[in-house]
């Protein structure tokens, strides 16, 4: 495993080194330089453990998260920070402004004393260390006085003094950009403006809008001290969070690191078991085929010994017989006769167990001839009739399968002849997606149910048993079904 990782980032390293190369050296279209941008991410990227990826992963996702948060927190304590000063300072100038202004709610604008009086306000030493300018609006939009004698009685939008007549009080710490702010902003200090409804103090009706500019430089030094408070939680908690998570991923990146390995090791062994399973498959089929082969060699050698040797001394004991039939007595012609007809069951029977014994050439012959050719035999043998129905067959098959289907068709259709006395004899065989059926069956009286019970636990005669034995010893299936109604035998090959 190290030696494939190291062969991986020999050759991510290699690769990059080629883009790099590639990218210094040949100039190309804006698309191409942004694939080679992105391969080169991604062979980089594949550098990089899990759980470093997850860690720049959420380090990015939690940062624009807390980025957005503590944006919104500060944004909301210097609205707030804003607005409690504006509301401490409004009162503040209710109780300086409202009595000069009392007269707007008979005339429309203040008379000389008023004037002068609010003059003297603005000037006093402890006020001037924190308002900077005074104006005081009328509702329709008219300054009747101002810090700045030269918008006094000039009417302007009423945008800003709008929410303050409806008895709000506003605030704004913006750039003073409005026409009306021309001296505000010729002192060039940081300042915020704050609009408070004046009312009439019999009937408590807004006559006017009072509007001055207080310095906000120790606001804006608050504000900032809050705000630095705020990114410095909202950072910590946001590191404390990462550490967390980098630790239990990297726990867990460990794990699967040792999983994987684990499962790698497994993977190879079962291979390797793989690999030894299929070698003693092979030598379990090479070595069933070849027993086949020389079972088959050693049955054709007992029928030729048995049609050379015990076939031969019967024929010889017969020409005997009949020598001696020449020059015998009644009597003894009697005897030689009950000789003679037990030497000839002898021989037929000899030759009958030699012929079944000794296949014919079926090398050459296709799956269909050779069980036409068995079917043939069987007919000329016993007298009797076979129904062969084949589909289409391979072409080519191995010998031990031939030599297999041979034998299972000859020994079920003997049982056939022999336990149903030849009745309704017939092969099926079919082949549909690789799987090669062939079934004999007769419609005699079928097995007793002990006999069933007898083959299925594999104690039954020799003919079914050997059957059996050389369908699997090929990997196939063998089944027997019965009924009153007959007997099926069949059998089943996976090509």
């Amino acid at each position: 495993m190290a030696k494939d990782a190291k062969v991986e980032s020999h050759n991510a390293t290699f690769i990059a080194q080629e883009i790099e190369a590639l990218d210094e050296s040949v100039e190309v279209s804006d698309g191409l330089r942004k694939g080679v941008w992105r391969t080169r991410m991604r062979v980089r990227a594949r550098k990089l453990s899990h759980s470093t990826q997850f860690v720049i992963a959420a380090a990015v996702i939690l940062g624009l998260t807390m980025f957005f948060v503590g944006n919104l927190v500060s944004a909301r304590i210097e609205s707030a920070a804003v607005h409690s000063a504006a509301e401490a300072g409004a009162q503040y100038m209710d109780t300086f402004l409202e009595p000069f202004v009392q007269e707007l709610s008979r005339d429309n604008e203040l008379s000389a004393a008023s004037v002068q009086s609010l003059d003297r306000l603005t000037e006093s030493r402890s006020l001037k260390q924190h308002i900077v300018s005074i104006k005081i609006w009328r509702a329709d939009g008219t300054v009747v006085y101002s810090t700045n004698k030269d918008i006094t009685n000039l009417q302007f939008p009423l945008d800003e003094i709008t929410e303050a007549l409806k008895g709000k009080v506003v605030t704004d710490l913006q750039e003073l950009t409005q026409d009306e702010n021309a001296f505000e902003r010729q002192l060039n200090v940081p300042l915020y403006e704050i609009y408070a409804p004046l009312r009439d103090s019999r009937t408590g009706k807004i006559i006017a809008v009072g509007e001055f500019y207080e310095k906000a430089d120790s606001l804006k030094r608050e504000i900032n001290r809050v705000r630095e408070e705020v990114w410095g939680v909202v950072g910590a908690a946001t590191l404390a969070m990462l550490t967390l998570l980098f630790f239990i991923v990297r726990r867990g990146d460990k794990i699967i690191q040792q999983q994987q390995v684990a499962l790698r090791l497994r993977l190879i062994e079962q291979t390797r078991l793989h690999v030894s399973n299929a070698e003693l498959q092979h030598k379990m089929a090479t070595a069933t085929q070849e027993f086949s082969r020389v079972n088959e060699l050693t049955l054709r050698r007992i029928g030729a010994d048995l049609h050379d040797g015990p076939a031969q001394l019967l024929t010889l004991i017969l020409i005997r017989l009949d020598d001696l039939a020449e020059n015998c007595s009644a009597v003894d012609q009697e005897s030689l006769e009950t000789i003679r007809g037990a030497a000839t069951d002898a021989l037929r029977e000899v030759r009958d167990l030699s012929r079944g014994l000794a296949l014919p050439e079926i090398n050459e012959l296709s799956l269909v001839e050779e069980l036409q050719l068995v079917a043939q035999r069987h007919e000329q043998r016993t007298g009797t009739k076979v129904k062969l129905t084949v589909g289409a067959l391979p072409k080519a098959a191995p010998l031990p399968l031939k030599l297999c289907l041979y034998r299972f068709v000859q020994e079920a259709l003997n049982n056939a002849y022999r336990h149903a006395n030849g009745e309704g004899q017939a092969i099926q065989a079919k082949y549909i997606d690789g799987v090669l059926n062939i079934s004999v069956r007769d419609s005699g009286p079928g097995m007793a149910a002990d006999a069933m019970l007898l083959e299925k636990s594999g104690r039954t005669r020799l003919g079914l048993a050997g059957l059996r034995y050389r369908v699997e010893s090929l990997g196939g299936l063998f089944n027997i079904e019965s009924c009153a109604s007959g007997t099926s035998v069949k059998a089943q090959f996976k090509l």
